[in-house]
């Protein structure tokens, strides 16, 4: 029987090194020839100037295909690099901003959070208050904090509500997969109007909110 304890799971066994007894076997066509010796197995596998490989080692008995053994690792190293690509590790990043946070540093700190939302990571946004900023009413500074995350351009959905932290008010948001998730090129474009709008209200002296300090 096939001692699946002494075998090296790594291992690709081909041909000599195949020490079960029989094996079912598949054909270079991928017809079932069925459960034969492996003996018979391998004498086909050179008769068609190719090997016996066995693919599933756990099965009983193993299974093994008549096959060239340069495009089986092919194949194998092709598998894997999908599997690589697939295998995306979520992470949840961090952005802070607080009252006080420039225009343009706010910006760069929305596109970050665009691009780690491309990437399928979710994001924590805290608004970190100090100070008298920590007393202030929670509907302003609910709302500070969501007058920033609309300077995100990709479509996200609020993975946790904004909560009250101990540093001040924070939430977390996703990229909403149900919406259309705009090109490079067209979130630059967003971004580029989203920026000739802030310059003429500036210009038009108009403000969102009163402001008794330097805030953004």
């Amino acid at each position: 029987m096939y001692n699946q304890r002494r075998e090296d799971p790594n291992k690709v066994y081909l041909n000599e090194e195949i020490r079960v007894p029989e094996v079912r076997c598949v054909g270079a066509e991928g017809e079932n020839i069925g459960v034969i010796s492996t003996r018979d197995a391998i004498r086909q596998a050179k008769d068609a100037g190719l090997d016996l490989i066995i693919i599933s080692p756990k099965a009983v008995p193993p299974v093994a295909k008549i096959m060239d053994y340069g495009k089986f690792t092919y194949e194998q190293k092709k598998k894997a690099k999908e599997t690589k690509a697939k295998a995306h590790t979520t992470e949840t990043k961090n952005v802070q901003v607080k009252i006080g946070t420039g225009e343009r540093d706010k910006e760069l700190k929305a596109i970050r959070i665009d691009e780690w939302l491309r990437e399928g990571h979710r994001v924590k946004v805290d608004l970190f208050l100090w100070g008298r900023y920590k007393f202030m009413e929670a509907q302003f500074l609910t709302k500070r904090l969501e007058a920033f995350l609309e300077m995100v351009i990709l479509p996200f959905k609020i993975a946790e509500q904004i909560k009250r932290s101990p540093k001040g008010y924070t939430c977390i948001i996703e990229l909403d997969k149900k919406q259309p998730v705009p090109t490079t090129a067209e979130e630059k474009e967003k971004r580029a109007a989203m920026q000739l709008a802030a310059k003429r209200k500036r210009k038009k002296g108009e403000q969102d909110e009163p402001e008794t300090e330097t805030e953004a």
